[in-house]
């Protein structure tokens, strides 16, 4: 079974960059598509970006198109997201998430494996 790991959250002042890490254990993260959401306190958990594992595509959510990133390091199981021009509404619990499953990569229930998050504040 895999398990999953973030790290790299932290408190950032608007405008500055951060990368967060997914790391994966147990089982090849290249057969797994890939996904980051994340939660804001009183709001739902939303989608971020995605990477899918049949041809690598990414998926990035409007309110991050032009800003956010997302690679994949095979060799070291692990994905990035990569957050530039962070705003005070990036705000959140970040969440990594995998799964092999085909279908829509934005909806959460696609997903059956999630990592425990990281902290982003960003101030203002």
């Amino acid at each position: 079974q895999v398990q999953l790991v973030e790290s790299g959250g932290g408190l950032v002042q608007a405008g500055d960059s951060l990368r967060l890490s997914c790391a994966a254990s147990g089982r090849t993260f290249s057969s797994y598509t890939v996904g980051w959401f994340r939660q804001a306190p009183g709001k739902e958990r939303e989608f971020v970006a995605a990477m899918r594992k049949t041809d690598g595509s990414t998926y990035l959510a409007d309110s991050v198109k032009g800003r956010f990133t997302l690679s994949r390091d095979n060799a070291k199981n692990t994905v990035h997201l990569q957050m530039n021009s962070l705003k005070p509404e990036d705000t959140a619990v970040y969440y990594c998430a995998a799964t092999r499953a085909i279908g829509d990569v934005t909806i959460l229930s696609l997903y059956n494996l999630w990592g425990p998050g990281t902290q982003v504040t960003v101030s203002s």
